[in-house]
């Protein structure tokens, strides 16, 4: 029998009515999107227009402020770095961010640390969230940026982005939502949040790896002055040049547009895995790391106490697949900084899992048993 997947967070397989939609693509006749001079590439363009429609819906964006992007982490990359020479020529040279962002936010903003900016990253509670007190009191005249994740990917746990937003509006400043882990399932809350930049994944909604998108909004008429990190083609604004990836969008589109009917139900199977997957860890000295109250419902961080994190997965490789941090980091054996920013101590960070499901997974609990069994 395989190991049951217990690793979502990481990234989901790919819905089978997702590849049904993206494999005409594959298999039909050749197709650019940027091809104005006959049928294939303007069916192209339509079917990319079309996704580009679908992603919008989902954060009550208009289809012309999605920019397509290979996926959060160039998503990340453009919003923040792209904003840097407009930071410089005007003076506003200084960022806040927080300390439990995912590395595809904090080496970014590391590098523009290297070219002079002033970077401030606000700490976290004990409940792995951002008091938004820590931010307004960190807003200066020269703030240039706010980024802030909207769900952490290793606990789970939601942070204040609206509140936050509200905050970073009464300042001439954007604002960054890194939203990869909450788009397409925290819909009501993204579409409330006042921000200037959101970062998508489609691979964390059943879509396709190496998609994904970038809000820049285009509120009030005004343009966000962000400049590209490559050239040559001028596609997606001028801010992702490069052949468009149908395929790929139109998979998107389609995750996109799934998770919206699906996101009730999603949720619902998600708590009751959550309860079951709960119950049966009960049988072990464990704590819950984050706070339940703010955390999303298709996934646990769990410290298991005197149990090394890595030799659990080691010893269970062959009945459950987990992860003690964020996929982008799994080759480091370092304690994870988002639980030491909770204040956790380094030997307790190591003790800790995340285990992270699906709304359309029953999670096996029969598994989960085997799982406890072997780790007693």
């Amino acid at each position: 029998m395989p190991p049951v997947y217990l690793d979502y967070n990481a990234t989901t397989p790919l819905d089978p009515r997702v590849f049904e939609v993206m494999k005409e693509w594959y298999l039909g006749p050749p197709a650019n999107a940027g091809s104005r001079t006959h049928v294939y590439g303007q069916r192209a363009k339509e079917a990319v227009e079309k996704a580009r429609s679908q992603v919008a819906s989902v954060i009550d964006a208009k289809p012309e402020e999605i920019i397509f992007t290979s996926g959060a982490t160039e998503s990340n990359n453009i919003a923040i770095i792209g904003l840097a020479e407009h930071g410089e020529r005007t003076g506003r040279k200084h960022i806040i961010s927080t300390a439990i962002e995912h590395k595809a936010v904090l080496e970014p903003l590391e590098h523009l640390a290297s070219r002079g900016f002033e970077v401030e990253l606000a700490p976290v509670n004990s409940g792995g969230y951002v008091e938004p007190d820590e931010i307004r009191k960190r807003l200066r005249n020269d703030t240039l940026l706010v980024s802030v994740m909207h769900a952490n990917n290793e606990t789970g746990i939601l942070q204040p982005v609206v509140e936050i937003g509200d905050l970073v509006a009464e300042l001439d400043a954007y604002f960054h939502v890194d939203a990869a882990q909450s788009f397409g399932k925290e819909i009501d809350e993204l579409r409330e949040v006042e921000a200037d930049l959101i970062s998508i994944s489609s691979h964390k909604i059943f879509g396709p790896q190496g998609a994904g998108a970038l809000l820049v909004t285009r509120a009030s008429g005004c343009t966000i002055p962000l400049k590209p990190l490559h050239f040559g083609g001028g596609q997606e604004r001028g801010l992702r040049p490069g052949t468009i990836p149908t395929p790929l969008i139109v998979g998107l589109g389609e995750a996109a547009s799934l998770a919206v009917m699906e996101q009730a139900c999603r949720k619902q199977q998600s708590l009751i895995s959550r309860r079951e997957v709960l119950q049966a860890f009960a049988r072990l000295d464990h704590k819950v790391n984050g706070d339940p109250e703010r955390c999303q419902p298709h996934v646990v961080n769990l410290r298991l106490k005197g149990i090394d994190s890595e030799a659990v997965m080691m010893a269970l490789r062959e009945v459950v697949s987990v992860s003690n941090g964020s996929a982008c980091t799994s080759s480091s054996y370092q304690p994870s900084h988002v639980l030491v920013a909770m204040g956790l101590s380094e030997v307790a960070a190591n003790e800790s899992i995340r285990l992270s499901w699906s709304g359309e997974l029953t999670v096996p609990i029969e598994q989960i048993h085997r799982v406890l069994e072997k780790l007693s």
